[in-house]
């Protein structure tokens, strides 16, 4: 970052200055405006961005001829619709939080490597106003990245089978969390002197975020299982005539082993797969989304394992299917709790970007740079 950064004293009623967490829409902005037009000005962020829009793109032609031939009557259809929205912000999700630690892991530790960020400690910007701005500038970055994958989600919504709520909450969930990514990559790039550390470090944390807690979830399984007395229904032979074979069904109750997810269950709701899928309304048609399915089994999860056992396969069978996707439906929505809990770590690194940006230092790594 060589761009000449222009400061102002301190108005007498600014808190420009006076502490580690005053903070100020001009001092954000001022560091803000720095990083962007520090990327914008940059070839590499225009190549990203065409890379990225052609690779989008390139995989959403494929999702589509993939999940079902394009309808010759031209109508909207629901069922494609609904699994080709669900895949493509699986993809957009999964490439953002790829993409998105690299705009922020290095925003810390690379301006001290470069001798910029004691000079920016110089002057009346806060420790606060530095995190911020730069946070500010990683999200709007990711959000570019974001706006870019726009037109092929709305591809999938103008397909069929999407209500305008559900393109409107996913999309501010989505938001949300490159914001929470990229909070982290800061956090990590004030934590840490290399900024290789820091890339890496973050890289693992959304990686744990995203697909660690669900293995962690089926790891504890072994845990949340118990001998439990639950009633069974079974069908048994109660006679043969010729070929055919004559049986009823019988209620017993006996002791088996069931998996109480119910108590482990938040373990998954962090995860970002898990809370775009929760929060998104339901579609109108379901069959074959990947956000539907995801949200059923959480909720089913939080339900945990029926005290009957039915193996009959009569018409109470099916009342008893039907009724455990009731409850399960009934289930209060779980991505509040993961949403929040992810918002908590990112407020979690910011504040530790603050305190690690207070001047003066009490102790910096071996062999870094001062200015």
């Amino acid at each position: 970052m060589s761009e000449v950064m222009t400061t102002h004293p301190a108005r007498p009623d600014s808190p420009s200055g006076s502490g580690t967490w005053s903070l100020t829409a001009h001092g954000v902005r001022t560091v803000a405006v720095l990083e962007l037009r520090q990327r914008v000005r940059s070839t590499r962020w225009i190549v990203s961005l065409v890379v990225w829009a052609v690779v989008i793109g390139g995989l959403t032609a494929l999702i589509q001829l993939t999940l079902s031939p394009m309808v010759s009557s031209g109508e909207p259809d629901d069922e494609t619709g609904a699994a080709m929205f669900g895949v493509i912000v699986f993809l957009v999700l999964s490439l953002g939080m790829l993409v998105s630690p690299a705009l922020s892991a290095t925003s810390v530790n690379g301006d001290r490597t470069a001798g910029i960020l004691a000079t920016m400690q110089s002057t009346l910007l806060s420790p606060a106003e530095l995190a911020v701005g730069k946070l500010l500038a990683a999200w709007t970055s990711a959000l570019a990245l974001l706006a870019t994958a726009l037109p092929f989600v709305l591809w999938s919504y103008l397909v069929g089978g999407t209500p305008i709520g559900r393109l409107l909450v996913t999309l501010v969930v989505l938001a949300l969390t490159l914001l929470v990514v990229c909070a982290v990559g800061l956090g990590y790039s004030a934590l840490t002197a290399r900024t290789s550390s820091s890339a890496v470090l973050t890289y693992l944390t959304v990686a744990f975020l995203s697909l660690g807690l669900p293995l962690l979830f089926g790891l504890t399984v072994p845990l949340v299982t118990t001998d439990d007395s639950v009633t069974r229904r079974e069908s048994v032979e109660i006679g043969q005539s010729g070929d055919v074979t004559s049986s009823r069904c019988v209620t017993t109750t006996t002791t088996t082993e069931q998996t109480h997810t119910e108590r482990s269950w938040w373990l998954l709701a962090p995860s970002p797969y898990v809370v775009v899928s929760d929060a998104a309304p339901t579609p109108r048609q379901s069959f074959g989304d990947p956000l539907s399915e995801i949200r059923s089994a959480v909720r089913s999860a939080r339900l945990g394992p029926d005290p009957i056992e039915d193996w009959c396969g009569d018409e109470i069978t099916q009342q008893l299917v039907d009724r455990r996707t009731r409850l399960a439906s009934e289930q209060a929505a779980a991505w509040p709790y993961g949403l929040g809990t992810d918002l908590l770590v990112g407020v979690g690194f910011l504040v530790l970007t603050v305190r690690r940006l207070r001047t003066p230092t009490r102790k910096l790594p071996r062999g870094t740079r001062i200015a």
